[in-house]
């Protein structure tokens, strides 16, 4: 299939030339209400105090329309390549349900494959929160400690944060999650220097299985276990490891259990798969990370609507080619209205 882009598009010169019109008599009266579209999971979308009227809706429709911007989006759902600098699928949807045609990928159905990682990663976080596997000497896990850089921290961490306050509010048994990401031996000190050994689970991130940052401080932590002279303590028996299934880590002796992630789902995307799967379920339950699996899902098939005024995530991004590319604003603030949305 043969897409437009944006600079061939009719529509879009059409709005270069809508960015000298003067707004005030266009405005709804009604704009605050009006202004809104679906989300998915029941969220809306409101977008009244951006500079638009009908009018511009009307021509970014016609964009969208022209772009094919929801067959695009189909076409990713069904495992076309979309990453055509490596040339690879693009599949974090696969984590949080089926939309698209069955994928199937190095000889096997991807997304059989991120379901089974499910499967074992809630049977897996249930035992040790059940107290049933427990560290080397016998206690039970009370802290896990992510270990990854970029988007093996970023995501994860910001969805504990986002997510901590309100399960406790919930009365729901929670581990005490931490976050080791930098490289500078500070971090990793200061966030060790804390814990209780012997009941910390550490959770390696690494879909290489040689991240130079990641396994740096993994050596730090081992460091750390060695140097605590604490009888039976035994690092392999406080480590899992979230890798391919080719790495080094992935049959290592040196991690307790393994969990596979690869290369179709990318690092800023990977909060739904088992990089954020593993240290979620065992801080909140399997239950709490499953619910938030639905809404993602939810949210997806959201986006698969051609109406840009019932299509929040699509609406936002036409809104944002018209701010930059059209109006020329530089920048773009994103303003939590919330402490737990920090990250």
């Amino acid at each position: 299939m043969m897409y437009k882009n944006l600079d061939e598009s009719t529509a879009f010169k059409t709005l270069q030339a809508m960015s000298s019109i003067k707004l005030k008599e266009q405005l709804h009266p009604n704009r605050i209400e009006s202004y809104q579209a679906k989300a998915g999971c029941g969220l809306r979308y409101n977008y009244a105090a951006m500079p638009i009227a009908d009018n511009h809706l009307a021509v970014l429709q016609e964009l969208s329309d022209e772009l094919q911007l929801t067959q695009k989006y189909q076409a990713l759902l069904d495992g076309e390549v979309m990453n055509t600098g490596e040339k690879r699928l693009v599949l974090h949807h696969l984590c949080r349900g089926q939309i698209g045609k069955t994928v199937f990928a190095d000889g096997e159905d991807k997304g059989s494959f991120y379901q089974q990682q499910l499967t074992e990663i809630k049977a897996f976080s249930q035992a040790v929160r059940n107290g049933e596997i427990v560290g080397s000497t016998g206690k039970t896990f009370t802290t896990v400690v992510q270990i990854g850089i970029g988007g093996s921290d970023l995501g994860p961490r910001a969805l504990y944060l986002a997510l901590k306050g309100w399960c406790s509010r919930d009365k729901n048994k929670q581990l005490d999650a931490q976050f080791i990401s930098n490289v500078d031996p500070d971090d990793a000190e200061q966030v060790i220097r804390a814990l209780d050994l012997e009941r910390t689970l550490f959770i390696l991130v690494s879909k290489s299985g040689t991240t130079l940052e990641t396994l740096t401080n993994r050596d730090f932590v081992v460091d750390a276990i060695q140097k605590s002279n604490i009888e039976g303590l035994v690092a392999e028996k406080h480590m899992v490891a979230v890798t391919s299934n080719s790495s080094p880590l992935a049959s290592s002796s040196s991690v307790l259990k393994a969990f596979f992630i690869d290369d179709y789902i990318g690092g800023r995307y990977s909060s739904t798969s088992a990089v954020g799967a593993v240290v979620l379920s065992l801080a909140f339950g399997f239950e709490i990370f499953d619910e938030l699996l639905r809404g993602a899902h939810e949210a997806d098939l959201s986006a698969m609507n051609p109406n840009i005024r019932e299509n929040g995530a699509l609406l936002d991004a036409l809104l944002g080619i018209y701010l930059r590319n059209v109006l020329g604003y530089p920048s773009t603030a994103i303003l939590p209205y919330s402490q737990a949305l920090s990250r």
